[in-house]
């Protein structure tokens, strides 16, 4: 991952999420994408609403980033809890190989790598994987923290 490449959430809008039919009703779109933009933001209580009256906690955009990689890359901990006690996937990686572990290690978020690690994220996956990403970018704390398993 580098400043110099798409990196997740950095769109404007979001796109359908996976699996949505092109047609589909204008107000499930919108509503999609003010769950991404939650996600983003760290709304966790607007979050968890949805996913509890049954929203996939693993949503994704049109670039496959999930609500728990939006989460994560813009480092927002309690969010990223919520979702992973609601069943996101922490490994689950985005149209890039991106994971949320990655996109936590690439921003520094320290939190969120903690809770990642928590709930299973594996260190090794995704390409970067997070494990690379932290010795790519010298963050020898992060290191020191995806290899403390």
């Amino acid at each position: 991952m580098t400043e110099s490449t798409a990196q997740p959430g950095t769109e404007s809008a979001d796109g359908p999420a996976a699996g949505i039919d092109a047609g589909i009703d204008a107000e499930v779109l919108a509503l999609a994408g003010r769950l991404f933009e939650a996600a983003r933001t760290g709304d966790t209580g607007l979050l968890t609403a949805y996913v509890d009256a049954g929203t996939p906690a693993n949503l994704t955009n049109d670039r496959g980033d999930s609500l728990l990689m939006l989460a994560a890359y813009h480092g927002h901990a309690a969010t990223v809890t919520a979702l992973l006690e609601r069943g996101a996937e922490p490994d689950r990686a985005n149209d890039r190989g991106q994971t949320p572990l990655a996109g936590a290690v690439f921003k520094g978020a320290t939190e969120v790598v903690d809770a990642l690690l928590a709930h299973g994220a594996d260190p090794y996956a995704g390409m970067p994987s997070a494990l690379d990403a932290a010795r790519m970018f010298g963050k020898d704390d992060l290191v020191a923290r995806l290899t403390a398993r």
